[in-house]
């Protein structure tokens, strides 16, 4: 397996661990876990293009200017990507956490639609070449 395939597979695992934590109660782990979701898929993304970041929020920025604002992937993903983040930042670090529970459901659905689209992406993309003619 490829590091794509791997990230896109931890994805899948993410999102249904976080509708099972969804239907634990569990809304702050579960925003948690679905905001991992969006941040593997566009790893794998940059990563087919070769690129690689130590941070979330370079991986947010970077998946914005490379498949948002060029429109490879519809721009509504890198909201619900940033949302996410948002989301997330706010489950993980305080104690006493207000998230509506259709926000998470929301996000996770986006999650889903997001996992297609870059499934779909990804499939289309060229196989790299060997560099070299193998009749030689």
């Amino acid at each position: 397996m490829s590091k794509i395939d791997d990230l896109l597979e931890k994805t899948a695992r993410s999102i249904e661990a976080a509708e099972l934590l969804l239907e634990k109660g569990h809304i702050d782990f579960a925003a948690s876990r679905t905001y991992y979701a969006y941040f593997y898929i566009a790893e794998a993304l940059l990563f087919s293009l070769g690129l690689e970041y130590s941070s979330h929020g370079q991986v947010l920025a970077q998946y914005g200017r490379r498949f948002s604002k060029t429109r490879l992937l519809d721009p509504i993903f890198h909201s619900l990507f940033a949302t996410a983040f948002d989301l997330r930042n706010f489950a993980d670090y305080q104690i006493e956490v207000p998230i509506q529970i259709q926000a998470v459901e929301d996000l996770v659905a986006g999650a889903r639609s997001f996992l297609k689209a870059a499934s779909d992406y990804l499939a289309n993309l060229p196989e790299p070449s060997s560099g070299g003619d193998a009749d030689s």
